[in-house]
């Protein structure tokens, strides 16, 4: 086999190498895998998938990734939100509010909810 093949060969498996590594590790951070009791995965197609979340005052989410989403509530949120700097802001939404979520990994953190937060979360693949 020409030197130039290997190379090749090579290269295209350490691409499908690499995109299997990439699959796996946003697969173990799924949130519907991680926490299925906060996030519960209702539609799923070649095209999109939405999961509901409902976030309870006091649980801790483990660990997990999000693509860049839409988030429409389902219900009057608020809670409180503590940054890295260590203020604290209210972040607040209404029945219907509907807003653009970039990617994150996040997790760790006990949830402040002021009541019960339920929203669809639409992630387009």
């Amino acid at each position: 086999m020409s030197k130039t093949i290997q190379t090749s060969l090579l290269i295209c498996m350490g691409g499908i190498l690499g995109y299997g590594i990439a699959a796996a590790q946003f697969s173990a951070l799924d949130p519907a895998r991680v926490a299925p009791h906060i996030f519960q995965n209702v539609f799923e197609n070649e095209s999109v998938r939405v999961l509901k979340v409902t976030e309870r005052n006091g649980e801790t989410t483990p660990l997990h990734a999000h693509p860049a989403r839409l988030l429409v509530h389902l219900s009057p949120c608020a809670w409180m939100e503590v940054s890295d700097e260590g203020t604290s802001n209210m972040q607040s939404f209404r029945l219907g509010d509907t807003v653009w979520a970039e990617r994150i990994t996040h997790g760790g953190d006990t949830s402040k909810v002021v009541q019960d937060c339920s929203r669809l979360e639409i992630e387009l693949k």
